[in-house]
């Protein structure tokens, strides 16, 4: 058993992942970082060394077996577990509602959804019998629960869906000293908001094109953080971190 607090991140490749891994190893915690491709978990390694410690292990989140050998390792390496940040996700190819595949919709609701209800459950049975007991969840949700873009059926209902976990697993969590909370994001600076910058950027609700603002990741890297680091008698149920001029809040 450690005293170090330990943290498992999913998707901590790049992006949110990766600035959330960094600023909880600013904070004290061992990060386990979770995510398909070695390379790129070794890369979020290296950027933290000298921040703080942190162990790579490759884990899909499609597939079951894979989520939990993460769980598993995680245990074998530390016994214990403090925080987990449900961050990886994905979304569909931007076409109309009525031509979006079967298997491109079911593509991410494993991702988005079923994953981090699987994740969330490993966590739930290592934090109700650790000593000291509980430990804290957070999503990664979206401004897409509030307001979706065009053709974003499938990453739009997984968001709305992970507001319902994070909402039921936090009541069912209350009995173990269990807190979960969710933030939610908008325009964060990562590969995946890269079309929102380049050529004509991303579909606006009246069919128009248009280049939209981003904020730096680390804003939200640095909102994971401090969820992470309150005291368990203290949640955040609901965050929004945006850039403070993309088209969200108005009529434009």
């Amino acid at each position: 058993m450690t005293e170090t607090k330990i943290a498992i991140v999913t998707g901590a490749s790049t992006g949110v992942g990766r600035a959330a891994s960094l600023a909880l190893m600013k904070i004290g915690f061992t990060v386990v970082l979770a995510g398909r491709r070695l390379e790129m978990l070794q890369e979020t390694q290296k950027l933290g060394e000298g921040i703080g410690h942190s162990l790579p292990v490759p884990a899909d989140m499609a597939d079951p077996a894979s989520i939990a050998a993460l769980f598993a390792k995680t245990m074998d390496h530390f016994g214990r577990l403090d925080v987990l940040f449900n961050n990886a996700g994905m979304g569909a190819p931007p076409v109309k509602f009525e031509d979006l595949a079967l298997d491109q919709w079911q593509a991410v609701v494993n991702t988005n959804l079923t994953a981090p209800f699987l994740c969330t459950q490993h966590a739930f049975r290592i934090m109700k019998d650790q000593t000291p007991r509980g430990g804290r969840i957070i999503n990664n949700g979206s401004i897409s629960a509030h307001a979706p873009r065009p053709f974003s059926a499938a990453y739009t209902s997984t968001k709305h869906a992970i507001t319902g976990l994070t909402k039921a697993s936090n009541l069912d969590g209350r009995a173990y000293d269990i807190a979960v909370g969710q933030v939610d994001i908008g325009n964060a600076a990562t590969p995946m908001t890269d079309r929102m910058v380049n050529g004509p950027g991303v579909m606006q609700p009246d069919g128009t094109q248009k280049q939209e603002p981003r904020m730096d990741s680390k804003a939200v890297g640095d909102a994971v953080a401090y969820m992470a680091g309150l005291p368990l008698d203290a949640n955040v149920l609901f965050m929004t971190v945006m850039a403070t001029k993309m088209p969200f809040v108005g009529r434009g």
